[in-house]
């Protein structure tokens, strides 16, 4: 029977759902039918008010909406585009070797990941092999099985509220694992090592309710950060972290999370990762130099070149581009008293 909202089948929508939820190489076209208001969320850019942008050539043959500066546009990615964005996995070699060329891109495999994730946190617990025990020889790894324990001065709430950011993420791998980016591998969810996924088996071993579980959860999202160049790329980790959210719950209570506990996560994450140039601090390309624009003097218009001091003395805090913005959560705007008020990204920066 059709859906009255968005008029899909509901047996075919379900399986879409599932089929996308369950492989976690195929993504937008499941988000669509679960909910375009998720998808349009996860594509938004709050610095910007609009959507986050391509920011790579790799698309231009497909058309003009597919430029470097176009807007990445739900219809774009969706239906016959479906297939458009792909994991880094699932590009061929070529287009593989002219991303690591044209933007250094790396990809990480999951057990350098699980292995530099560990140095964090035995850095915070004060021991080794908290969450897994590494096999150096074989790049694995074996999950420790039982509760984790902590230190008598921290509790569980602590390790759930500390921050936690991966610059230039890519796909997100240090963050979340439910594949590896270098083979395509899916994670099993009682396996996964990214920092995020970390906090959530901490919050599943200690919540009961799916109140007290939804509650925690969302602190969990909101410590977690980071910020990429391309526009595909920023999309794919966002819905990375998405559907690491349903994986949690589901296998906690054994069913989905209702869509506006969905909706509330997509939210968390558009503000939290985030499309930035990190040299500069601001929007990729918006800074203007060496552009000759138009003005209107005295004697008619006149054309003049713009520098921008913050390129010209690499100074981050003098660029005149658009500096992001990102939500500084549970904490209130002194002037405007906004909570989780809006702060600049370089703001931070020491």
């Amino acid at each position: 029977m059709p859906d009255k909202e968005t008029g899909v089948d509901a047996d075919s929508k379900s399986a879409s759902q599932e089929s996308a939820i369950s492989n976690p190489l195929q993504r937008e076209e499941g988000l669509q039918v679960l909910s375009a208001e998720v998808l349009a969320t996860l594509l938004r850019d709050h610095t910007t008010g609009r959507n986050i942008f391509w920011a790579t050539h790799d698309y231009e043959g497909l058309g003009s909406l597919y430029d470097y500066h176009s807007e990445i546009l739900p219809e774009l990615i969706t239906g016959e585009h479906g297939a458009v964005i792909r994991p880094r996995v699932l590009k061929s070699k070529g287009q593989q070797t002219d991303r690591a060329k044209d933007m250094a891109e790396v990809f990480t495999p999951s057990w350098v990941c699980n292995a530099q994730n560990n140095l964090v946190d035995e850095a915070w617990f004060g021991r080794k092999d908290v969450f897994n025990v590494e096999d150096d020889t074989n790049h694995t790894w074996q999950t420790n099985p039982n509760t984790i324990e902590f230190p008598k001065e921290k509790t569980w709430k602590d390790y759930v509220r500390a921050t936690r950011m991966e610059m230039t993420c890519g796909e997100a791998p240090y963050l979340v694992s439910r594949y590896d980016t270098t083979t395509g591998e899916q994670i099993p969810i009682q396996n996964r090592i990214g920092l995020l996924d970390r906090k959530l088996r901490v919050v599943s071993e200690n919540t009961e309710t799916s109140g007290d579980w939804l509650e925690w959860a969302q602190v969990a999202y909101k410590n977690i950060y980071g910020y990429e160049w391309q526009g595909d790329n920023l999309l794919l980790a966002r819905e990375a972290l998405l559907y690491t959210f349903i994986d949690y719950y589901e296998a906690k209570f054994g069913k989905r999370p209702l869509l506006k506990s969905m909706l509330y996560i997509a939210y968390i994450i558009s503000w939290n990762l985030w499309q930035m140039d990190g040299l500069k601090g601001v929007v990729p390309d918006s800074c203007r130099d060496g552009v000759t624009e138009k003005m209107m003097t005295l004697f008619g218009e006149e054309e003049h070149i713009v520098s921008c001091p913050g390129c010209q003395q690499e100074n981050i805090r003098k660029h005149n581009g658009l500096y992001c913005l990102i939500r500084d959560w549970g904490n209130k705007d002194p002037k405007t008293k906004e909570n989780n008020r809006k702060i600049r990204y370089i703001d931070l920066l020491k």
